[in-house]
């Protein structure tokens, strides 16, 4: 199930371009999930573009992985105004068709600490979590769950970045392309 193009269950159909759908193989065990489309993801329609999308996609390659190889999401499917975090009711109103996103999925990994926490409740410190596996409730069943830190967060932190290369080797190891990092 996908938000029709021109949903309108919460507010932010009122400033966005356009629905961010999910991009990559639909069929994927191993999801990642996003905060919420920016500018770029606006404009284009796909998760995880421009700057950031950058960084995953030069991590992924390093790997073995392409972006085509996982399921890519975000919490919600259209750009919060300013760049602000989604609101719960947001997230409430997109939550079927996150939970859909999900539908086959063995892996999560919540890409930043807003997708974190509305995916697994932690709301601490990301250190806390971050490359620490544990299990998630998805539409009634336990899938594993791995933190880490959105890309544009490892800009300008290198420990972050360090920290996402580990969380991407993880991932590949799942997918049978890696090795332990």
């Amino acid at each position: 199930m996908r938000p029709e193009p021109d949903c309108s269950l919460c507010r932010l159909c009122q400033g966005r371009t356009q629905v961010v759908y999910p991009s990559g193989n639909p069929l994927s065990k191993v999801v990642l999930v996003g905060e919420a489309p920016g500018k770029n993801e606006d404009e284009q329609g796909v998760p995880f573009v421009g700057r950031s999308g950058s960084i995953l996609d030069s991590m992924l390659g390093e790997v073995g992985l392409d972006r085509r190889d996982l399921l890519i999401t975000n919490t919600v499917k259209c750009r919060p105004p300013d760049n602000r975090d989604p609101l719960p009711d947001e997230v409430g109103a997109c939550s079927r068709f996150l939970e859909e996103d999900l539908a086959n999925a063995e892996l999560v990994v919540g890409l930043g600490r807003y997708a974190v926490a509305a995916l697994s409740g932690h709301k601490g410190k990301m250190d806390e979590v971050v490359n620490r596996p544990m299990d998630v409730d998805v539409g009634g069943r336990k899938v594993r769950f791995i933190a880490t830190y959105h890309p544009a967060s490892t800009i300008y932190n290198r420990k972050f970045r360090e920290e996402l290369r580990r969380t991407v080797a993880m991932v590949a190891e799942e997918m049978g392309c890696g090795s332990k990092v």
